[in-house]
């Protein structure tokens, strides 16, 4: 048999939570028109990174890959040719994606990552209505070209091999645009 506490005081005691937070002004976010930024380290939709001539950092390393508890990353690497060098190594991701429906955004894909070349950016809205549309190939996640850079393939323009771009030895010239490191037509 339920005592008199059980029977009367318990239901109230429940409800009273729900009676507290009736009278409180109620928070509404107006999501899609007022969208407030991010934290600084916040971990959004990844970005494979390029170093200052345009050449990409991405290596091809897969380690990402291997970190990925859920399985979400897929690479698949390629030698450097002397007529196409896409990475200042022997080996670029030719072949580069991210499934979204997998990532659970841990960021241990970043830490694997020995050349920096992929980090998080602050963009969130990666919802989509095609399922086929949240799998980011390789031309969806590089970093875009800024001034001074160059498209992929072309030869290494800012040092003498890839343990200058790696160290940070590379100089720009003074407009800005990085040099070749004195070379006679930049070609390595």
């Amino acid at each position: 048999m339920p005592t008199l506490k059980e029977q009367f005081w318990d239901p109230v005691a429940g409800f009273g939570v729900t009676f507290r937070t009736m009278f409180r002004k109620v928070v509404t976010e107006q999501y899609p028109f007022e969208k407030k930024p991010t934290a600084p380290r916040f971990h959004g939709r990844h970005q494979l990174n390029r170093w200052p001539d345009g050449l990409e950092k991405c290596i091809g390393c897969e380690l990402c890959a291997w970190a990925c508890p859920a399985d979400a990353i897929y690479v698949e690497g390629a030698s450097n040719t002397a007529d196409e060098r896409f990475s200042p190594g022997e080996r670029y991701g030719r072949v580069y994606q991210i499934n979204y429906l997998r990532c659970i955004l841990c960021g241990l894909c970043i830490e694997a990552c020995p050349t920096r070349a992929l980090t998080m950016t602050n963009e969130y809205e990666l919802a989509d209505a095609v399922r086929a549309d949240l799998i980011y190939e390789k031309q969806d996640l590089l970093a875009p070209l800024l001034p001074g850079m160059e498209q992929p393939p072309h030869p290494m323009r800012l040092g003498n091999d890839d343990g200058d771009y790696y160290r940070g030895n590379f100089q720009r010239s003074a407009e800005g645009a990085p040099t070749d490191g004195g070379s006679e037509g930049g070609a390595r």
